[in-house]
């Protein structure tokens, strides 16, 4: 007799827009609203877990970029979100919305054919396509991620109809004098909003935009890591609750926090990125023409496990079999690119020189460099002997003219000495003849009578 062990369907039970994770069987995730930054999480944020981004370039928002991703999923999947800010009406309708046309034109050619059969070589057929991103969501059959477009903007219907049904909550911030008791204050109205949305079915998504702002009044590194641990504090309370945090740009930096300030940052929470734009950085820009900034990882979420889910199902990162051939070679090096229509996290690489779909007619520059090197260190090896050789005649002068001096009577041959050199020296070269060879044989001519 055979025993089979039935395993529950938890995904036809799970609230819209969230997924089982693949690690383990409780923990929901739900979605950022960007697919490659779901990957680079482990498929998406746990519940009950909070995430920090911190964006040190002054010159752009990238992280508030990646706040609005965030609330425009919850509102497209049905979710509750809060916002908290003091604009917040303002920063919900800057958000993005899904595109009428559900294509990805932003993918280029190279995925355009991707149906077609390659024809170079038959054994090329069957293998994958050079990506370094992964493919973005469905709007028409998974809700869990949407396909949003920069270009457009949230309508105010759905908002108005978000604000009417309490999916979307605005939070001030109101910070006094005070800040310590002002964060105090914030904090329990963030806990009266997550206890009335715990009895409902819906989730909540807190979305904090640029902590430590203006806004915040005179906040100090010991107010911003008190208000993390205790927001983390209240999402382990509940469990239906995740929350997504963006720092402000000056205090994204060790040199605003002192020593260890990142590190501290990713300590109070469950998963913490940086994505260090190249505004402030002229050199960088003309060295990654395609990107915008780089993204470097401090901590990945792990809820009820000691690893990651990152370590093993994220396929940008180059860590888990599904990343092909470049498992098992080392972390990939992440960069964000920000096109017309999306926020796209990729891996980064040094473009090929000379560029990939245009044909070089002209050497590169190292190339230039390098050949016009060559006549010049010829030219300074000549000049330093004929230095040197100028050198000694100086000091054969110097010793005759010293020999003069004591003796008159030998002017007459220094002169001539001289008169011969420069002879020597301005007489072209007689060319050498030409070498004849002759064949002579030492015995007679066979036919010689």
């Amino acid at each position: 007799m055979s025993f089979k062990r039935r395993i529950p369907s938890n995904h036809a039970n799970s609230p819209p827009g969230t997924r089982i994770s693949p690690s383990s069987p409780s923990t929901v995730l739900i979605s950022t609203g960007i697919p490659s930054l779901d990957d680079v999480l482990g498929g998406g944020l746990p519940l009950s877990c909070s995430s920090v981004v911190l964006a040190p370039d002054n010159h752009s928002a990238y992280g508030d970029l990646v706040q609005k991703y965030f609330v425009s999923q919850g509102i497209a999947c049905g979710q509750q979100v809060c916002i908290v800010d003091d604009d917040g009406p303002s920063f919900a309708r800057g958000c993005m919305w899904t595109s009428v046309v559900n294509n990805e034109e932003d993918d280029g050619s190279r995925f355009a054919q991707s149906g077609e059969r390659i024809k170079i070589a038959w054994r090329y057929e069957k293998m994958k396509m050079f990506q370094t991103t992964v493919a973005s969501g469905s709007s028409s059959k998974d809700d869990y991620c949407h396909s949003f477009d920069l270009s457009s903007r949230i309508p105010e219907s759905v908002i108005q109809d978000a604000s009417d049904t309490n999916r979307l909550i605005i939070l001030g911030v109101h910070v006094d004098e005070n800040v310590k008791a002002s964060i105090t204050r914030l904090l329990g109205n963030i806990q009266d909003v997550l206890s009335v949305s715990s009895s409902e079915t819906a989730l909540m998504r807190l979305c904090i935009p640029a902590l430590g702002s203006a806004q915040w009044g005179d906040i100090e590194p010991a107010d911003v890591l008190y208000f993390l641990h205790s927001l983390r504090r209240l999402l382990r309370r509940y469990p239906r609750a995740c929350a997504s945090i963006s720092l402000a740009p000056h205090i994204c930096s060790e040199a605003w926090g002192g020593r260890g300030w990142i590190h501290k940052v990713g300590w109070l929470t469950d998963a913490a990125i940086s994505m260090s734009g190249f505004g402030g950085n002229p050199s960088l820009v003309a060295l990654f023409p395609s990107h915008h900034g780089l993204v470097q990882i401090h901590k990945l979420p792990a809820p009820q496990t000691i690893l990651p889910a990152s370590d093993k199902y994220s396929t940008l990162r180059g860590l888990s079999s599904s990343a092909g051939a470049n498992a098992g070679s080392g972390e990939n090096n992440l960069a964000f690119k920000c096109t017309r229509k999306r926020l796209i996290l990729e891996t980064i690489h040094l473009d090929v020189e000379g560029g990939v779909t245009e044909r070089r007619t002209t050497p590169s520059t190292n190339n230039a460099i390098s050949l016009n090197a060559g006549p010049v260190n010829e030219m300074t090896d000549e000049h330093a002997s004929n230095k040197g050789r100028s050198h000694a005649a100086l000091e054969v002068e110097f010793e005759r003219a010293v020999a003069v001096t004591a003796d008159p009577q030998g002017s007459q041959a220094l002169a001539s000495s001289r008169s011969a050199a420069l002879d020597a020296t301005t007489t072209p070269k007689v060319k050498r003849p030409r070498k004849k060879v002759a064949f002579q044989s030492d015995r007679p001519d066979l036919y010689d009578f």
